[in-house]
């Protein structure tokens, strides 16, 4: 079931969250953080990426690799239905956005030049993603 709300009502879940500043204009509005910003760039520990909008589960710690881009990248989703794909023609590029399947959060785009055996490289914004440790099942906030 997709996940609907108003974009106040987004907002105020975010804030309640602690969602970084600018995961509204990431998550709703396609916005991108500025490369080695994000809080999950160089994050490193164990456990699961999901959804910061409606906490799908999105990715596996044990797929995050470093592209060196500047973002948080992954060699594919923990379930293949998770992310939806859509083709995203702005700035004058051809790529493909991903988005979470549940809610339709923006949350970075993909790209066929990451390591095998997928070949994917997902490129997701921090903004977009909570971590959580399921040692203990609570949202996690890497050290800024």
């Amino acid at each position: 079931m997709k996940i609907q709300k108003s974009d106040l009502e987004w907002k105020a879940l975010l804030e309640q969250k602690g969602a970084e500043p600018v995961a509204f204009e990431v998550t709703r509005h396609a916005a991108t953080e500025r490369p080695y910003s994000g809080r999950y760039e160089q994050h490193w520990q164990e456990g699961q990426y999901h959804c910061m909008c409606c906490d799908a589960l999105l990715f596996d710690s044990n797929t995050k690799f470093d592209a060196g881009c500047g973002w948080p990248s992954f060699s594919q989703a923990a379930k293949s239905d998770a992310i939806k794909e859509v083709v995203d023609t702005s700035h004058g590029m051809r790529r493909v956005e991903t988005v979470c399947a549940q809610c339709q959060a923006h949350l970075g785009h993909v790209f066929n030049d990451g390591p095998t055996p997928t070949g994917l490289r997902f490129c997701m914004n921090s903004a977009s993603l909570a971590f959580k440790d399921p040692k203990d099942e609570t949202a996690q906030k890497a050290p800024a």
